[in-house]
């Protein structure tokens, strides 16, 4: 089957001849596909034979859960709870590894809810469902009156609480698939009834707001299939169902391509051991097809389990030629009188509130990574075990002599005054000052190598396994590990040890240019490898 390419950039994300692969039949109505980041299977639903179902390579389809309250769209919390859409009890449930069980939401204004129906959850704990009355229809959900008179979108605040009605009662006719950008300052909601996205702003705690038409006309009357299930990928594109399978569009709402599948899709998710096979649940089967690009960073998907390891964040994940995340997240060894860890450009002006390059983005985005506390825990394991610490500070003198302005990095060092020996923005932020046993190499580039005294300090030591910490993944992370690469040194690449001016920016290095030449992996794994 010949996937149907609209723009180019379609096939950067898919290759249009990739097979569409069947992985099990038979079923009702197949819906709620979610891939388990550490066990590596797939679960999904059965709404009207009442039964959730799981799948992986070795035992294929297996029974779980009869009845299932006719569950439809289901993801994981960070903590690997199962957050469900029920159906036939108009609830959304929580399901804990230990089998407990907790109501999140089931009423509104003491009405009961209509019938979650799809739900993802946001980096601060925080749950977004939709609510249209499917659940109360005969054979997908359980029929009965409705309460409501209204189908809503809602969010139920991260610590717990009633759920919170985001969007106007009457803007949606059937609200059905949501999820965010990968910044999650953006949410996207369809209509099922309106063949129509919506797209809203989402503000820092939480609420909607400037919601406008993203795509529409998303109907044919040659084709079955509605707008139901969507999902981000890792670049900001669109993946809903639509007729004929799966449709894709930029995140400036261009249609650049259509995923062909045999049946009517219902809904998607990326699984696989690199996040880079799409299931498709699609009405009597299963399906899977590869991707060249994975999902937008969902909590989940960097979730440890319980101590047991997890895989490297799913928006990251490697080419065939690369190490697979499972294997590196729990087979990793490095020996600490081998390693150096760098810790580069943490320095006031780069990442502090009041710096000099603050109005860059910088600080929020290195909050979100946690970068300082990451890079904080990891120094003081590496130098328990007896690895070497190095900080890379960007030093210049008043006036920046010396300073080439042939970038606008440089140039954007001298016209902000930043980093000037013995001021406030050149020193290293809070928690990360240099212990007695550490080395300060101080640089004028991007790279810790250019015109440093570091490539010394590494052979006086026997340092030949490098990991790189720091501000700037695009720039002095990237440049350190590409020139270290080149001279022969094992780079490793901790991820939520690095930041930048906004998360595209960060993952776009990570996703590409450092899978090339470093081992990618997080603080949790590297500390672990360390022994």
């Amino acid at each position: 089957m010949t996937h149907a390419t609209m723009r180019p950039e379609f096939e950067d994300l898919i290759d249009p001849y990739a097979p569409v692969g069947q992985v099990g039949t038979g079923f009702t109505f197949t819906e709620g596909p979610i891939w388990h980041p550490i066990d590596h299977y797939l679960l999904f639903s059965d709404m009207p034979a009442d039964v959730r179902r799981r799948w992986d390579d070795q035992r294929s389809v297996v029974e779980v859960k009869r009845p299932s309250n006719k569950c439809n769209g289901m993801t994981y919390d960070a903590d690997l709870n199962l957050i469900v859409c029920e159906h036939a009890t108009s609830s959304l449930i929580r399901e804990r590894p230990d089998g407990g069980r907790d109501v999140l939401a089931s009423h509104f204004e003491r009405q009961e809810l209509n019938s979650p129906n799809d739900v993802c959850v946001r980096s601060d704990g925080s749950i977004y469902f939709s609510d249209p009355w499917y659940g109360r229809m005969p054979v997908y959900g359980v029929e009965r009156p409705r309460q409501l008179g209204f189908q809503g979108v809602y969010r139920v605040p991260a610590g717990g609480g009633a759920p919170q009605l985001l969007v106007d009662r009457f803007l949606f006719d059937q609200p059905n698939g949501l999820c965010f950008s990968p910044d999650e300052r953006l949410l996207y909601v369809n209509d099922t009834v309106q063949a129509s996205i919506r797209v809203f702003d989402v503000a820092r705690d939480g609420s909607l707001s400037n919601g406008r038409i993203f795509a529409s006309g998303i109907r044919s009357s040659l084709e079955p299939g509605v707008p139901d299930g969507m999902k981000c990928d890792q670049r900001g594109n669109i993946w809903v169902t639509a007729p004929g399978g799966v449709w894709v569009y930029t995140s400036s709402g261009d249609l650049v391509g259509k995923v062909r599948v045999p049946e009517l899709v219902a809904n998607l998710a990326w699984g696989g051991p690199d996040f880079r096979t799409l299931f498709l649940t699609a009405t009597h089967s299963v399906y899977r097809v590869t991707t060249k690009v994975g999902p937008r960073r969902e909590p989940y998907m960097t979730a440890t389990g319980g101590g047991r390891a997890s895989l490297p964040p799913a928006t990251e994940p490697r080419p065939a030629s690369a190490l697979a995340p499972p294997p590196l997240a729990k087979d990793l060894t490095l020996d600490p009188r081998r390693c150096a860890l760098i810790i580069q450009d943490l320095q006031n002006d780069v990442i502090s509130e009041g710096g000099a390059f603050a109005a860059s983005g910088s600080p929020a985005h290195a909050r979100s990574q946690n970068v300082v506390e990451n890079v904080r825990r990891l120094a003081a394991a590496a130098r328990a075990r007896g690895a070497v610490v190095i900080h890379v500070w960007f030093v210049v003198e008043p006036g920046a002599p010396g300073l080439t302005l042939n970038a606008p990095l440089f140039e954007g060092v001298a016209d902000n005054k930043a980093m000037v020996r013995g001021g406030w923005g050149a020193a290293p932020v809070a928690g990360l000052e240099p212990q007695p046993s550490d080395f300060i190499v101080e640089k004028m580039r991007m790279s810790a190598w250019e015109g440093t005294r570091l490539e010394t300090i590494l052979k006086s030591t026997g340092r030949d396994m490098i990991i790189v910490t720091g501000a700037w993944t695009n720039m002095s992370i990237e440049h350190t590990a590409r020139t270290g690469a080149d001279k022969g040194y094992f780079m490793i690449v901790p991820e939520d040890c690095c930041s930048t001016m906004n998360p595209e920016w960060h993952q776009a290095s990570i996703n590409f240019a450092l899978q090339n030449v470093s081992v990618v992996t997080n603080s949790e794994a590297v500390i672990r490898a360390l022994g």
